[in-house]
């Protein structure tokens, strides 16, 4: 009876953990390139009192035999990377990515970050940056007097300025890409960062190699859809109170059993 009662703490401890991953990605409904997490769930240990195959006689085999598991634990979340919706804002410093890949942005630190968020901003050295004050990689400084600011679907930036009719360029956008991007370690502020489960980033320009393309004035919402979620969270309820069932259930029957005896 103890054993039904460590199963359904399990059960308990688990739900409870997957309520939290929901209740994130919740919280991230209207956060800029969010990406939603699923919670990945593992059955634990079993106890083996009868091994299936073994023999119960000369020439004869049981059939399954007797395990019995102990619960269940998570093991992972996983980051999804379905595209978000594409909001339209006709704001020149706002891209999004059309596709895979990601903007490669310089962390205080020099290490490079990245991130699905085109929310770009100017800083006072007119260098675009995120709202961190982030620089954007390769660097995209603006120059003076600028009239009209433009981003091509390959990543072209270019600029006109007071006094020339002819675009001035400024640079190429480069996308990185993942072979594994839910290997990509979260560390907030809407950033990831490289780990040996995401393997190295392939650079490349927009629309090459697999990568998405660019759209200026646009941005990546998140792609959390609130009513799964909704009904995930309340899978997750039942699923809590089914094993809170467990537990007062197994309490009643060692108490009935004192009291017995």
């Amino acid at each position: 009876m103890h054993g039904a009662l460590f199963v359904a703490k399990t059960g308990l401890s688990a739900q409870d953990t997957q309520l939290k991953v929901i209740s994130n990605n919740l919280a991230n409904v209207s956060t800029v390139g969010f990406k939603k997490d699923r919670a990945v769930f593992e059955d634990l240990l079993y106890q083996v009192q009868r091994q299936p195959g073994a023999e119960s006689a000369q020439g004869t085999q049981l059939p399954s035999g007797l395990q019995l598991g102990n619960g269940v634990r998570i093991v992972g979340t996983q980051k999804l990377f379905q595209t978000g919706e594409m909001q339209v804002t006709e704001e020149p410093y706002d891209m999004a990515i059309n596709g895979r890949g990601f903007f490669q942005v310089t962390m205080p630190s020099g290490e490079v970050g990245y991130t699905r968020n085109g929310q770009f901003h100017l800083n006072g050295n007119s260098e675009l940056v995120t709202v961190e004050g982030y620089l954007l990689e390769p660097a995209i400084t603006m120059p003076e007097e600028i009239q009209t600011f433009t981003v091509g679907v390959d990543g072209t930036v270019t600029a006109v300025v007071a006094g020339s009719p002819d675009p001035v360029s400024l640079g190429t956008l480069e996308i990185a890409d993942f072979v594994n991007p839910a290997g990509l370690q979260a560390i907030g502020q809407n950033l990831f960062i490289e780990t040996a489960a995401s393997g190295a980033p392939q650079i490349a320009s927009p629309g090459e190699a697999g990568t998405g393309i660019l759209r200026q004035g646009m941005l990546e919402g998140s792609n959390v859809n609130s009513v799964e979620e909704l009904v995930n969270m309340i899978t997750t309820q039942r699923a809590y109170e089914i094993n809170s069932k467990v537990i007062s259930t197994a309490d009643e029957m060692l108490s009935y059993v004192s009291q017995q005896l």
